[in-house]
């Protein structure tokens, strides 16, 4: 509850004034008898009379207090919001060719890009989000949802050695993505492609699949993962899986090329750390749009105490008037 007028609260302040008053001329102008004693009217019952007394003058500030309330206009407001949500259809691009176990990143390249690839995907309710995969060739393992539970889930089946055939298809993956944008009436349209490699596979050169992206307007951010010169790559000899140090090759140029031809950017990932603030970036640059409409309604809710303030007027009337009426 509200108050339009505030300010006339500061009136009840005089009712301690009044009270005051009131103590003071009992005190001086009520009669009075000089006994010697008054241990003979101790015994004598009390009349309900005497513990009304002064209810008349407690009525009287009551109905003050309730007609300064009154003018104070107490209000009850409600509020309420329209949400107008535009949010942006995104295709996550996951290379799992088999180069992705290297751990460089931990544990495993693939494995940090999976769980810094679910944060990002569950910080955005309001977005179309589908997956893609590509190694040798490229498949849509999630088309667009804003399901995020089933994306997560589907997520976490990602796997090394999943697909037939391996190696490294960026422009099957990249096309594959964008075939799933093209129909899109959304006003923002983003394909986050992440990979270790070079192209070496596939029937799509990356450049080609960049135009198809530019064509339709779609912004690809790439992001390439693994630390520059070697990285530790687990290896099955007959020993057992032992670690081996092999050249890391990003094709960045490829990457970047492709990033500035539709509007997006390039990004190198050389840890766990840095491939976490890739996706913070990519989070904060493609906001989703939100139109919020504010409501108040008010209602005045004065006449209650009004109504109090006037059964306690004529309440206080008739006992005057009554039973506690005074004789002059």
């Amino acid at each position: 509850m509200i108050f339009e007028n505030p300010s006339y609260l500061y009136f009840l302040l005089f009712l301690i004034p009044i009270a005051a008053w009131y103590i003071w001329k009992r005190k001086k102008y009520t009669a009075n008898l000089q006994v010697s004693s008054t241990e003979t009217f101790m015994k004598v019952p009390k009349s309900y009379k005497y513990y009304l007394l002064h209810l008349p003058f407690v009525l009287r500030m009551g109905v003050l207090a309730l007609l300064i309330v009154v003018l104070a206009r107490p209000q009850t407001v409600n509020n309420w919001s329209d949400k107008d949500v535009e949010g942006i259809d995104i295709v996550m691009t996951l290379d799992i060719s088999g180069s992705m176990i290297a751990e460089d990143l931990k544990p495993n390249r693939l494995e940090a890009a999976k769980a810094v690839g679910t944060e990002f995907l569950s910080s955005r309710p309001n977005d179309n989000i589908g997956l893609v995969i590509f190694a040798g060739e490229s498949y849509t393992l999630c088309p667009l949802t804003t399901d995020k539970k089933t994306l997560v889930n589907l997520m976490g089946t990602i796997k090394d050695g999943m697909m037939d055939e391996d190696g490294t298809a960026i422009g099957m993956g990249l096309a594959n993505a964008v075939n799933r944008l093209k129909d899109s009436q959304a006003k923002s349209k983003v394909i986050i492609l992440l990979t270790d490699g070079t192209n070496n596979r596939g029937e799509i050169d990356p450049m080609t699949a960049s135009e198809l992206a530019k064509a339709y307007g779609i912004r690809v951010y790439t992001i390439g993962v693994g630390t520059k010169g070697e990285a530790p790559y687990p290896v099955q000899t007959i020993f057992g899986i032992q670690k081996q140090m092999v050249p890391v090759e990003i094709d960045e140029e490829t990457l970047e090329a492709i990033a500035e031809k539709t509007g997006g950017h390039y990004f190198r990932a050389t840890n766990n750390n840095s491939l976490k603030a890739i996706y913070n970036d990519i989070d904060k640059m493609e906001k989703t749009k939100i139109k919020v409409t504010e409501h108040t309604s008010k209602n005045e809710e004065y006449l209650p105490y009004a109504i109090a303030a006037i059964l306690l007027l004529l309440l206080e009337i008739l006992l005057r008037n009554t039973i506690l009426r005074h004789i002059p």
